[in-house]
């Protein structure tokens, strides 16, 4: 009976050692994020330091426990230096968390909550993953693998928001008995389901527009290293871009010869085809920021009337009463700065909004197409807009480059629906991407025609 006893004591020690040696594995590594977050809640529940582990009583030292302080951050450094080296599919993760982490703080990292809305962190993201992936690109080039690959993957995760913004509507479903009710059924938002696959898909023509540069018949040379060369020098002068851009690459063609015809070819059809992207990303952008509303710190900046806004001789030019051109009503201005058109735009559209809301009964809550129908065109107001609108269409066309105006960047500033948010940033950045190409072309163009005449 005493050995039988003693075997059973000894069996059930070697138990309860088992156990324990689990329990430590379980307890030290494997800890959730509820795990780490409750440490001090398990703290109150005992009165002692061991008693969570009575069975543990007879192994010293003691297994131990994070100390409440211990953030996360440290932890996972600490496990990731120690027990194994990340891999690049961990790495890539640990990036997306990062991303998300920064989106849902509103790009405050104290988490004090005074960082901006969703709808602007979002847009801010997309601008600067396409200054991260473009914005040092300069050539007609295949863009690197690693920059592809970066801008597909993250673009992905940004537009995946999209995939749950959804708008009701009335449908009907058939019970398994026959009977047939009426449900709310969900759908893609209807901005969202026709803009985004259209950006989506100029997005790839874009990407493949450089991947086809891959064998080109030019070369460039890096004049912001080479510019006191005399080939460098030479070189320049069969470039028609603007002198101060004296750091870009300058592009070059086989001298006497130029381009091929064949090459010349596939040149103005790949211009073309940038051009036609250009003027789809222009139109989806204009759409989108025409439909954010106005905030109410830019209507309370507005003066009291358009004349004010414009100036007297450009009042005088609008208002006449004869057949208004704005083209020609540009060329008498002969704005050949940037910088001068952009200051005309915000006048022009600060006094377009000023007449606006004088013809608009219900302030600027009215949908100015229904103020138009309900309006006589001789309504003087009317007029007014309806030319300041027509200019202000002119002066972007002539300046497709032109920065945003101060309405565009109060909208994007104060914006809280997150779909108009991605389109518009969506589509300003390949705006700027196709522009860009568009501008390129024209330098090779140029050198190659330059190259032909000498």
């Amino acid at each position: 009976m005493d050995s039988s006893s003693q075997c059973d004591e000894n069996s059930s020690s070697e138990t309860d050692l088992d156990r324990s040696s689990t329990a430590i594995d379980s307890t030290d590594f494997s800890r959730t994020i509820s795990d780490v977050s409750s440490f001090s809640e398990r703290s109150e529940d005992h009165s002692g330091p061991y008693e969570s582990h009575s069975h543990l009583r007879g192994l010293w030292p003691p297994p131990r426990r994070p100390s409440p302080g211990l953030n996360r951050l440290s932890m996972k450094q600490h496990s990731s230096d120690v027990f194994h080296k990340k891999s690049p599919a961990e790495d890539e993760l640990e990036l997306v968390k990062e991303k998300f982490s920064k989106l849902l703080l509103g790009e405050d990292m104290s988490g004090n909550g005074k960082g901006v809305c969703t709808a602007v962190a979002i847009s801010n993201s997309i601008t600067n993953l396409y200054a991260t992936a473009f914005g040092t690109r300069h050539k007609l080039e295949p863009l690197p693998l690693e920059k592809k690959a970066m801008w597909r993957r993250e673009m992905d995760c940004l537009l995946s928001v999209c995939d749950y913004i959804v708008e009701f509507y009335p449908s009907s479903q058939t019970l398994p008995d026959g009977t047939t009710v009426e449900v709310m059924a969900t759908r893609p938002r209807s901005d969202i389901y026709i803009n985004l696959p259209a950006l989506e898909k100029l997005d790839a023509m874009l990407i493949d527009i450089l991947d086809s540069f891959h064998k080109p018949e030019f070369w460039y040379i890096d004049d912001g290293k080479k510019s006191f060369s005399s080939g460098s020098s030479s070189f320049r002068r069969l470039s028609h871009r603007n002198e101060e851009k004296w750091w870009l690459p300058v592009p070059c063609v086989p001298p006497d010869t130029g381009i091929s015809e064949n090459g010349r070819k596939n040149l103005q059809q790949k211009r073309d085809c940038a051009n036609q992207i250009h003027k789809a990303a222009v139109a989806i952008n204009s759409g989108v920021l025409s439909e954010m509303e106005i905030p109410d710190s830019f209507l309370a900046g507005l003066a009291k009337s358009g004349k004010i806004s414009l100036g007297e001789s450009l009042y005088r030019a609008i208002s006449t009463p004869e057949r208004f051109s704005p083209d020609q009503l540009l060329d008498q201005l002969n704005m050949s700065e940037e910088h001068d058109a952009l200051e005309l735009a915000d006048r022009v559209e600060a006094a377009m909004y000023v007449w606006r809301r004088k013809a608009s009964t219900h302030h600027s809550k009215s949908s100015w197409k229904m103020v138009k129908e309900l309006v006589s065109d001789e309504d003087k107001n009317v007029m007014l807009a309806s030319r300041a609108e027509s200019l202000l269409l002119s002066i972007k066309q002539r300046f497709p480059s032109l920065s945003q105006t101060t309405l565009d960047t109060s909208k994007i500033q104060y914006n809280k629906d997150v779909g108009q948010a991605i389109l518009e940033s969506y589509s300003r950045v390949l705006e700027s991407l196709a522009f860009n190409i568009v501008s390129w072309i024209d330098d090779v163009l140029f050198a190659d025609k330059s190259a032909r005449k000498s």
